[in-house]
């Protein structure tokens, strides 16, 4: 029996390293296990998932072949301790905005404390002379006094617990240099954006739309960031349900967004395009603490298919030249027309 084991494992070891070398995958363990679960057959949904992208051409990239060793293969543990960090990381995004946002409205509280401060000064000096009255407004110079005291207290406490936070997000980025998820939107991030696009430029038909929310520094500083974050991700969920097949959706990096879509024609992808941007103008969305509602969100998109022999870096640029067209011609449009 032990040998019968030994002798299918060398059987499954000669059909996995010439599969790493046919595809250019790099023969580290974690790659190794992956491709010998493969062809050992063990993770029938693994199959799938690899088969789907090797019948259409396209390469794995790096991080992919990561994501599905996370998925498919690594202990609970793993996986469990790769979610507490990005909910961890979440959370500190939002704390953190909620103490600049605090820290903003205190600053605001102890300007009005001040006018009110030189106005109860001024009925003092004015020299009214009833003694309650002068009684009370003393009183109320002194509460005032009090509060305002309490207040830059309670703003130098925040000020200092904001960089204690500041710091501590720096931390957990460093550590979390091979994340592949963006924390606040769930959507994969711009490294592993940057890996699929590289593993990908060998496709003949390659398009990618890139994606700016309009006006989004009004929106936070009309509306503060936690609305802001919250269009943000409202956004991301639009596109992650309104992108089909083969396409990818990506947290580009503030407000921007990009769309990877292999097998699709300039034609095709701004069409996809368009029904996304239609599709984000009608999200409305509500701040269930403060009761605030905002619509009328939009995006402006630019849309390229890749060349033959284009750099990963001339593919991007063109596309963003495009989407500075569609904010230079007024924004909420898809760049080029036609």
């Amino acid at each position: 029996m032990v040998k019968h084991e030994i002798e299918k494992s060398f059987q499954i070891l000669k059909s996995t390293v010439p599969l790493l070398l046919k595809y250019n995958i790099s023969a580290i363990p974690t790659n190794y296990a992956l491709w010998y679960t493969y062809v050992s057959n063990d993770s029938p949904k693994l199959n799938q998932d690899i088969d789907e992208s090797l019948e259409k051409g396209y390469p794995l990239s790096s991080v992919k072949t990561k994501e599905l060793y996370r998925n498919y293969l690594s202990e609970k543990e793993e996986v469990d301790a790769w979610q507490v960090r990005q909910s961890v990381e979440a959370m500190l995004l939002e704390l953190s905005q909620s103490m600049k946002d605090t820290k903003s409205d205190t600053s605001e509280f102890k300007t009005v404390m001040d006018n009110r401060l030189d106005n109860l000064a001024k009925v003092e000096k004015e020299g009214l002379s009833v003694s309650e009255v002068m009684k009370l407004v003393r009183n109320m110079v002194n509460e005032s006094q009090a509060i305002r005291q309490s207040t830059i207290s309670f703003s130098g406490a925040l000020l200092r617990a904001e960089k204690e936070i500041e710091l501590l997000k720096t931390k957990l980025e460093e550590s979390q240099q091979a994340a592949l998820y963006d924390a606040l939107t769930g959507l994969c991030n711009r490294r592993y954006f940057d890996s699929e696009l590289e593993s990908k430029l060998g496709i003949d038909v390659l398009s990618l739309m890139l994606i700016d929310i309009d006006h989004f520094k009004v929106i936070n500083d009309t509306h503060g960031h936690q609305m802001g974050d919250l269009v943000l991700k409202s956004v991301a969920k639009k596109l992650q349900t309104g992108c089909r097949d083969d396409a990818q959706v990506f947290r580009y990096g503030g407000e921007e967004f990009v769309v990877l879509i292999p097998g699709a024609n300039l034609q095709k992808a701004r069409h996809i395009a368009d029904v996304l941007r239609r599709s984000i103008e009608k999200i409305s969305v509500k701040d269930r603490r403060t009761g605030k509602v905002l619509g009328d969100v939009t995006v402006s998109v630019g849309v390229a298919q890749k060349e033959k022999g284009e750099s990963a870096g001339d593919f991007i640029e063109r596309a963003d030249k495009l989407l500075y067209q569609a904010k230079n011609l007024g924004r909420n449009r898809v760049m080029p027309i036609s």
